[in-house]
């Protein structure tokens, strides 16, 4: 038995007791026992006879076992995003946020056709391919604008892994190429290298309407860390 908290009974506070088991389908369920009382005529505590057992259950989520095509149709959307970026070169603390707008291309479109050619990539190998969008501001700096838009183009090598090609990178505004992998949890990793740093990006989703990303931006031998990120974004219903 752990005490979990106390609700307020016209003043008068009632106690809840909770234990938590686990049934054979892992759902958990919490057995609960709960005492009420009201307030007499006079200001006193009076007890309110009778207990009342309930059992609540319910599901925790997990993304353990998503498929690369199930974790970008589960990103389409708009989203609310909150970032906090640590630049440990220069001390430097940000929090950024943004909207962020992802939708889905067809492979015929024109900036996908373009990222095809510039990677001497068959546009016939495609898997996936969207569009990602975003605007936000900085409470570094007012001024800077924050604002633009990429596309991705994923292709599978196996079930679990394959290339990410960006018509704009994340740690330089030039087209860039990744390599991605889906791991058993539900997160998908992504690895890209640049001229003069690399990024390492995980993403997953806590939640059907959540997802959290931790980015990393390294040196460009890889032996340190220039910029640690971790954003959380909630999804506009």
């Amino acid at each position: 038995m752990a005490f979990v908290g106390l609700l307020s009974c016209d003043g008068v506070e009632s106690g809840f007791m909770k234990s938590r088991k686990q049934n054979k389908r892992g759902t958990v369920v919490c057995s609960r026992t709960r005492r009420s009382c009201v307030m007499g005529l006079g200001g006193e505590g009076v007890g309110q006879g009778g207990e009342e057992d309930e059992a609540v259950a319910f599901q925790v989520y997990s993304p353990a076992g998503m498929t690369v095509e199930g974790f970008f149709d589960k990103s389409l959307g708009r989203w609310q995003s909150q970032r906090s970026s640590h630049n440990l070169a220069f001390s430097h603390f940000e929090e950024i946020r943004s909207e962020l707008v992802i939708e889905s291309v067809d492979a015929q479109d024109d900036a996908v056709q373009n990222i095809c050619a510039t990677y001497g990539e068959d546009p016939a190998t495609i898997d996936i391919s969207i569009r990602m969008s975003w605007e936000g501001e900085s409470d570094w700096d007012e001024n800077e604008e924050l604002k633009g838009s990429t596309v991705l183009v994923v292709i599978k090598d196996s079930p679990t892994s394959g290339r990410l090609l960006r018509s704009e990178g994340y740690a330089e505004t030039i087209p860039a190429i990744g390599q991605w992998t889906m791991q058993d949890d539900g997160c998908f990793v992504l690895l890209t290298p640049y001229d003069r740093a690399s990024a390492e990006e995980r993403i997953w989703f806590a939640g059907p309407d959540l997802r959290l990303r931790v980015s990393l931006i390294r040196t460009q031998l890889g032996r340190g860390v220039a910029t640690a990120s971790f954003s959380s974004e909630i999804r506009r219903i």
